[in-house]
């Protein structure tokens, strides 16, 4: 009733038309947009034709009950401003006169109500629908009344008849967005107007999408099922199925590019890049794209060589001559790049042969253990890495290899800790700590005793500058003195017997 009262008083002041056609109606069904022609003919007709405007429209009455008398108004206003520069271009593209089809365009809520007159020679030659309709219906007639309803954006039908007038539709979508582009095109398939398809297209082969955009495009294409129409727009995010196949390659070539960057800033910003694609790659499922683990130990196996040539040739020339600053950047970099790819190998579950790749590196090892722990620090944040995904329990490998880790690293662990810690904001000192003691606790006891004595004694006499691995020994001494889980026999039998059961 408020809604009513409100109307009525925007008819007294002359807002809106008390014309009866103009009358609220229910809304329509959900139904695709239906066409229905009325033939008129005669002289009366002729009058009435010629009295008529070249366009009428319906007032935009709103759904809810509780908008105000000011949003009616407005929401008209628009309404009638956008019309009435529709109107306007489609004046300037008219060179055929009077029309002589009274084509009215009804909205999906049945409120919605626009008529024009445009020329049955533009339907017949642009849209195959109007074609097919049209053709052979003219036989006496003076004006052909069409109604199209239950159209999901009125203005967006009427401007699409109206680019049937237009001799550049091209140009004429240049100032449009994709949103638009794409009504255009919806519309353009609906009334098979294939002048518009092709330049809605064409439009949207040639402009930049958003991520949004480009996700609304995708959709809409393959709803309108255009098919090789569509192809060329869809090349944009679709690839042949080759560049599948050569995922790998294209992979391995960004990473082994990371790691030989020469500009830090850059290597820092593209290494953060990657590392999302691969855990957008491991999220998803159903993307093709991935790089194989042999690829991945292929790069494990080049930072290790680079490692030892580093080292070996600090070790091999006088102090003097060497420039502390270069091979301090050396030893970080190809460190920093073994870091990333066993931070890749974690995050895709496949880091366990890494662990007995590195427990391996004797070699390695003993040239660390010869070089100042200033610039061999760095690569001790390996074996803290591992450490932590070991005690994490991201990383499963047999004990042997564990021990192995730690019987091979964990003397140059301790001595490049304060290093390593203290130079090094990315070195979370308590992580580092918890890591090391969850995978010394998974060992046998015996090996668990033989690290933590061993650790005891460093630690009073280091101090800070040895990891504070207290809490792994505490387990370890209640374990081996007051809990002493004894391995007992098992005493009981367990005895089956089978008999027959009679019938």
């Amino acid at each position: 009733m408020a809604s009513e009262r409100q109307v009525s008083r925007m008819i007294k002041q002359g807002f809106l038309s008390s014309d009866p056609a103009l009358s609220f109606n229910l809304p329509s069904s959900t139904t695709p947009p239906q066409m229905k022609m009325v033939s008129n003919n005669g002289r009366s007709n002729r009058s009435l034709n010629n009295l008529s405007p070249p366009y009428t429209t319906t007032p935009v009455y709103p759904d809810h009950q509780n908008q105000t008398l000011f949003q009616i108004m407005s929401e008209e206003q628009n309404h009638q401003s956008k019309i009435s520069k529709i109107m306007k271009e489609f004046e300037d593209l008219n060179c055929y006169g009077r029309g002589d089809v009274r084509l009215t365009v009804i909205g999906k809520d049945g409120h919605t109500r626009i008529s024009m007159d445009v020329h049955k020679r533009v339907l017949l030659e642009k849209s195959g629908f109007f074609r097919d309709t049209l053709r052979g219906r003219d036989q006496g007639v003076v004006m052909q009344s069409v109604e199209i309803s239950d159209c999901d954006d009125v203005e967006v039908y009427l401007e699409t008849l109206v680019l049937m007038y237009s001799h550049d539709l091209k140009r004429r979508l240049m100032d449009e967005d994709v949103s638009r582009v794409l009504a255009f095109l919806k519309v353009s398939a609906d009334i098979m107007f294939e002048t518009g398809i092709e330049s809605c297209l064409e439009c949207l082969e040639a402009i930049p999408w958003s991520e949004d955009e480009e996700e609304k495009v995708v959709t809409q294409l393959s709803q309108l099922q255009l098919c090789d129409l569509a192809a060329e727009v869809l090349q944009r995010v679709s690839s042949e199925p080759s560049t599948s196949t050569r995922a790998d390659d294209i992979f391995l070539r960004l990473l082994s590019g990371v790691m030989q960057a020469k500009d830090d800033k850059a290597r820092r910003e593209m290494r953060t890049l990657i590392s999302r694609f691969f855990r957008e790659n491991s999220s998803d499922h159903s993307n093709r794209l991935d790089v194989s683990k042999d690829s991945l130990y292929s790069l494990c196996h080049r930072c290790l060589s680079s490692l030892i040539l580093c080292l070996s040739e600090v070790t091999g020339i006088d102090d003097c001559r060497v420039d502390r600053g270069v091979l301090m950047a050396q030893v970080a970099q190809e460190a920093e790049n073994m870091r990333w790819i066993v931070d890749i190998l974690i995050d895709r579950k496949i880091g366990d042969e890494f662990v007995k790749l590195w427990a391996d590196q004797k070699e390695l090892a003993l040239l660390h253990s010869r070089i100042p722990t200033m610039y061999r620090h760095e690569i001790s944040k390996i074996t803290a890495q591992l450490c932590i995904a070991i005690g994490r329990g991201h990383i499963l490998v047999p004990k042997d290899s564990r021990f192995s880790l730690l019987s091979t690293w964990l003397e140059a662990l301790y001595e490049d800790f304060a290093w390593m810690t203290r130079s090094s904001r990315s070195v979370d000192k308590k992580l580092v700590e918890d890591g090391l003691s969850q995978t010394i606790l998974t060992l046998p006891l015996l090996q668990q005793q033989t690290i933590l004595l061993t650790w005891f004694d460093r630690f009073l006499s280091k101090g800070d500058d040895c990891p504070d691995i207290q809490k792994a020994f505490e387990v370890w001494w209640r374990r081996a003195f007051i809990r002493q889980y004894a391995a007992e026999q098992d005493s009981s039998h367990l005895q089956i017997t089978v008999c027959d059961h009679p019938d």
